[in-house]
């Protein structure tokens, strides 16, 4: 691996590294994008990200490599045989809500206009620059996650607590939690 300073927890191993270094706390704005670290990061709840990260394309096979309109179309007997696949977590919870909540996000598109225009405004269009010094320092929520976890809970998603809607804004980039010292810390801060 090269020298450069990176957030500790992503060094693991190099699925976590790229991970770190290419994807998380860059902005998205792309509605498919979204949907999937909605699932990833519900499927998480209670586990290691790494975890995640490592049946990652499983997800992507199961869930129509993560298109909202194919999973809110999920049968009951689709269901029913994801949940025989070992690529994923096998939360029977999990994958439904996965179904319940496609269905939520096309209602958000429709009401927005995107899922991306819905959830940027609870950052007022651009990402929180925050300035951490150890990992210490980041919370595992903020008034922002609570605020967006709330709304989502109030229109019928699930999985959607603030700890894990403050992990998709950050995942996502509408936060940037990189250390001050990780080389990524610049790289994301100007992004939008």
């Amino acid at each position: 691996m090269d020298k450069k300073v990176r957030c500790s927890w992503c060094l693991g191993s190099e699925l976590y590294v790229r991970y770190h270094d290419e994807e998380w706390g860059v902005p998205v704005h792309d509605d498919i994008r979204h949907f999937e670290f909605l699932i990833l990061e519900g499927a998480q709840a209670g586990l290691s990200w790494s975890t995640i990260l490592n049946k990652r394309e499983g997800y992507r096979k199961n869930f129509a490599g993560f298109d909202p309109v194919k999973v809110a179309r999920f049968t009951p007997e689709r269901v029913e045989k994801i949940l025989l696949d070992p690529g994923i977590v096998r939360n029977r919870l999990k994958v439904e809500a996965a179904v319940n909540n496609a269905k939520r996000f096309l209602e958000l598109q429709k009401e927005f206009g995107g899922f991306d225009a819905y959830i940027w405004k609870f950052v007022n269009g651009k990402p929180i620059v925050n300035k951490r010094e150890a990992l210490k320092d980041i919370p595992a929520t903020t008034t922002e996650s609570d605020a967006l976890s709330a709304d989502l809970k109030k229109r019928g998603f699930k999985f959607v607590g603030s700890t894990v809607i403050y992990a998709h804004m950050q995942a996502c980039g509408l936060v940037n939690d990189h250390l001050m010292e990780c080389w990524r810390y610049r790289g994301t801060r100007g992004l939008r």
